[in-house]
C-alpha cells in the first residue's frame, strides 16, 4: 500500500511507559498491511544490542543504528512507505527536518521518544517533533513510589536522585532509572 500523504507520529512519556512497545506494535501492524517499513534508532542506544529496536518487556524488532538524523535519508530505500525512530531525544536537532521531509515524501514517519530528561526538562528535539505532528500519543508509567500515574524519569545515583547538573544523557534501564510521578520526582539543585 502506497501512502498518498506522509504524517509524523509521536509517541512519547517517561522512560518504562511502553513507548518503544507502542512503536513496536505500530511497525508490526504496517507490516501485516504488507507496507514497506525501515526501522532506526541512534547508535548511542546499545542496550539490547545495536541491531534491534527493544522494548523493556524484551519486545523487538530489527532496525539500523545511525550516528546522526541526516543518515537515515542515507539509507532511505525507495519503496519505503513507514519510517520508525526509536530513542529520537537522542539524535541530533536535524531529526526534526528529517522527519518533515519523509512527510512530505508521502512516508508515515513513527517517532518514539522521552519528551523529558531526568530533570522534568524538555528533551532534545522531542518538543519541536511534537508540535509538528500530525498525532501525539503520550504515555504513562506507573510511579514506583505511590503506584499512581508517572510521567516523569527520576534519575539515581546509587540510590539516591541524581543532582541537576549531572548530565543529561546517560543510557540505562532498570538499575539507574524509575518512573515516578510529579509529586515524588526529586531533583535536588547544587
Amino acid at each position: 500500500m502506497i501512502h498518498h500523504v506522509g504524517k509524523v507520529e509521536v509517541i512519547c512519556g517517561s522512560m518504562f511507559c511502553g513507548k518503544t512497545e507502542e512503536l513496536i506494535r505500530r511497525v508490526r501492524r504496517a507490516i501485516i498491511a504488507r507496507q514497506r517499513v525501515q526501522v532506526f534508532k541512534p547508535d548511542i542506544d546499545d542496550r539490547y544490542g545495536i541491531q534491534f529496536v527493544t522494548s523493556h518487556n524484551g519486545q523487538n524488532i530489527e532496525c539500523q543504528a545511525l550516528p546522526n538524523a541526516r543518515a537515515i535519508l542515507d539509507c532511505l530505500e525507495p519503496e519505503t512507505t513507514v519510517i520508525a525512530i526509536d530513542e529520537a531525544q537522542f539524535f541530533d536537532p536535524a531529526i526534526i527536518d528529517v522527519a518533515n521531509e519523509l512527510a512530505n515524501r508521502g512516508i508515515r514517519v513513527i517517532i518514539a521518544g522521552l519528551d523529558t530528561d531526568f530533570r522534568g526538562e524538555p528533551f532534545g528535539a522531542m518538543p519541536e517533533l511534537m508540535c509538528r505532528a500530525e498525532e501525539v500519543t503520550k504515555l504513562h508509567a506507573i510511579c514506583v513510589v505511590c503506584g499512581e500515574p508517572a510521567s516523569r524519569t527520576q534519575r539515581l545515583v546509587n540510590g539516591q536522585p541524581a543532582r541537576y547538573d549531572d548530565p543529561i544523557i546517560l543510557v540505562g534501564a532498570t538499575e539507574v532509572y524509575e518512573a515516578r510521578c510529579r509529586l515524588h520526582h526529586v531533583v535536588p539543585r547544587a
